[in-house]
């Protein structure tokens, strides 16, 4: 296998959800700055499903007008739309336009809808082009869609974004008016206030980071179509030895698989992205803040590293058994209750005031992503040999299990506060 196929396939792959991952860590320094405050990631959350109209739109066309759609013709604009975008946000982003008598980030909204709609039709149109390529490269591409998760929230790191300080605030009440008389009297009292740590560099830098992401993926697209050495990977001298005699157990694909076990794989494929994507993330402030900064930066970080860490271990050990598959289904959904849990029981979960504590929150977002991300990975191989439809199809749940997983969360998030984070520096637990 040629490295260079590896390696672009890797860029492509982290173009596909890197401006949208970028766009949400950077939320600690994009809020403060414009009117929508800390309602924007309603908004954002709003806005990422309303661009399923894209994936939408390929999914029915391979359907009802098979061939019709040009896949590498979509997959350039795409790029470009999302490399442009990227690009104007570090001018625009705080640009705002008077709605209804009230200032409003349309400009900030309108380009962030362009980038969802970029990366949530990449679900559907970056996956099927990898059926190009050799199965083996499928799962590196997997391991580039880890690393656009990682790559911003490591420059997030660096940038110093949603570091708190807790810093000592003094107060002064019933302090009376003649301070000259020496008769003044003052009950004076002490508390912590949070304050955020100066960023080290600007949101505009890191949203021409962005940019230059989204333009090495467009240049590893261009290469994997026409580099001299990834021709000779697109087409395998040998298919899959497949007997011809084998009775097909259903109309889906090769028929490898029957009806009720393609229902099972898609319904795990929906549930664990329900998870991951959306379900779990909207609640990692809840679940982490409580036992302190540290841990809760080093969930993220260590979570973002376990994606392509999981999509690493598969490409070695690729195990398609579907009972292993449910087993770990089974197990990151039980560390995912207790991450739930933890979120729900905020600001005051338990082991609180324990450091075993934090350990044992940073390990479950590990083993959660780790496990689950593994999961993914094998269903795309999987569906990988069963066709270009069937990849298509992948993109399409993918997106399906995240929409499932926004519509239950948002209403409990945003609409009725379910979830409590607390005072970061002054929350008292038992």
């Amino acid at each position: 296998m040629s490295l260079l196929t590896h390696l672009l396939a890797c860029l492509f792959g982290m173009g596909s959800w890197v401006s949208i991952n970028g766009l949400w860590v950077e939320l600690p320094l994009i809020v403060p700055k414009i009117p929508e405050g800390w309602y924007l990631p309603s908004y954002l959350s709003v806005l990422i499903q309303m661009a399923n109209i894209g994936p939408l739109f390929v999914t029915l066309m391979h359907h009802f007008r098979p061939g019709a759609l040009n896949e590498v013709a979509v997959i350039y604009v795409i790029i470009a739309l999302g490399t442009v975008a990227s690009f104007l946000l570090g001018f625009f982003w705080k640009e705002t336009v008077v709605v209804a008598g009230a200032p409003r980030s349309v400009s900030l909204l309108v380009l962030t809808f362009f980038l969802a709609a970029v990366d949530c039709t990449s679900s559907v149109t970056f996956l099927p082009f990898m059926m190009r390529l050799k199965p083996q490269y499928l799962t590196t591409y997997y391991i580039g869609e880890g690393v656009s998760g990682l790559l911003p929230a490591i420059v997030a790191l660096i940038q110093g974004v949603g570091v708190v300080h807790c810093i000592n605030s003094t107060q002064s009440l019933n302090q009376t008016l003649n301070q000259t008389l020496n008769n003044s009297s003052s009950a004076l009292t002490f508390e912590l206030s949070a304050q955020y740590q100066p960023a080290n560099f600007s949101a505009e830098v890191f949203f021409f980071f962005l940019s230059a992401m989204m333009l090495v993926c467009l240049v590893a697209f261009l290469l994997l179509n026409y580099h001299p050495t990834v021709w000779v990977e697109q087409k395998p001298m040998m298919e899959p030895y497949r007997p011809t005699n084998q009775r097909r157990k259903s109309s889906f694909g090769t028929g490898a698989y029957s009806w009720m076990q393609v229902s099972y794989i898609f319904v795990i494929l929906a549930w664990v992205n329900a998870l991951t994507n959306v379900v779990l993330p909207s609640v990692q402030s809840y679940s982490c803040m409580p036992y302190g900064n540290n841990a809760y930066h080093l969930s993220a970080t260590m979570s973002a590293v376990s994606n392509p860490l999981a999509c690493f271990i598969a490409l070695f050990f690729p195990i398609r058994s579907l009972l292993f598959m449910g087993a770990l289904t089974v197990i990151g959904s039980g560390i995912g209750a207790y991450i739930m849990g933890m979120a729900v029981l905020s600001p005051c979960p338990l082991l609180v005031n324990d450091s075993s504590g934090d350990v044992i929150i940073v390990l479950a977002w590990i083993i959660f992503i780790l496990t689950l991300s593994y999961v993914k990975v094998i269903i795309g191989v999987i569906l990988r040999d069963e066709g270009h439809s069937a990849l298509v199809w992948c993109g399409a749940v993918v997106q399906l299990g995240s929409l499932l997983g926004a519509v239950t969360m948002f209403p409990l998030v945003s609409v009725y506060n379910y979830f409590s984070s607390g005072d970061p520096c002054n929350t008292k637990c038992p």
